[in-house]
């Protein structure tokens, strides 16, 4: 995963240009590009950037650095072509784990999309087995691993939390009961590749699955693997586990 900023630009451009003209046509997807830059440059003012400092009071109070704020122009950039950066607020967070009806212990956590790391860390107010994030952008995968050294909390109660740098396509996923936290992380493509993965997994390796979906854009997608039923949710995000 170790490449310069324009190699990783290219690769993410050629990836999204690729997928979008598939599915749209090409000059769908050129107006679907030169908006998306359109809005990264418009998002980059001074007063657009204090506006993302909105979500500082976490950090704050755990000293930490979670906020979309503080992400460099690079990583936002390649967040075009991937998906934005975006902390998930934590009175949300504490709702969508209480609407789990399982025994955190047996479980593993997985986000895919984990940026900065901020769920990570919410995570680990829960005594899940283990914790992994998964990111592509290497600045947001740094301030995570910073994150999960440096926080500190007395209701902590899982301590064993990591950050890995890969794709979400090529992410190993645990052959264990787990719950996977999806802040709409990927494009439908990517998502159809990770979801199809888990399908064949499940076959090899029965085993619980739960799936919290936030922000849940491409919910059909989870609806049509046919190993994921929907146990409820509300406006803000579905849950969905493996039918028994």
């Amino acid at each position: 995963m170790s490449s310069s900023f324009p190699q990783q630009l290219w690769r993410a451009l050629r990836g999204w240009w690729r997928e979008q003209a598939r599915e749209k046509g090409a000059t769908r997807a050129t107006s679907l590009l030169v908006r998306n830059l359109w809005n990264f440059v418009r998002e980059s003012t001074p007063e657009q950037r204090r506006q993302r400092y909105g979500d500082m009071e976490y950090d704050w109070e755990h000293r930490v650095n979670t906020t979309s704020g503080t992400v460099n122009w690079r990583a936002r950039l390649l967040g075009v072509f991937h998906s934005p950066y975006q902390p998930t607020e934590p009175a949300l967070f504490q709702e969508m784990m209480a609407s789990l009806p399982i025994e955190f212990d047996q479980f593993t956590f997985i986000d895919l999309g984990s940026g900065k790391g901020r769920t990570l860390l919410m995570a680990s107010e829960y005594p899940f087995r283990r914790i992994v994030g998964v990111e592509l952008i290497a600045e947001l995968h740094r301030a995570a691993e910073e994150n999960i050294r440096d926080y500190r909390s007395p209701t902590q109660r899982c301590a064993r939390i990591e950050s890995v740098l890969t794709d979400a396509r090529e992410f190993e996923i645990p052959q264990e009961p787990l719950v996977l936290y999806l802040f709409n992380p990927l494009p439908e493509r990517a998502l159809s590749d990770v979801l199809q993965r888990l399908g064949k997994l499940l076959v090899k390796t029965p085993r619980p699955v739960w799936v919290v979906y936030h922000i849940p854009l491409l919910e059909d997608l989870l609806g049509a693997t046919g190993f994921l039923e929907k146990t409820g949710g509300t406006a803000d995000y579905s849950l969905y586990r493996t039918i028994r």
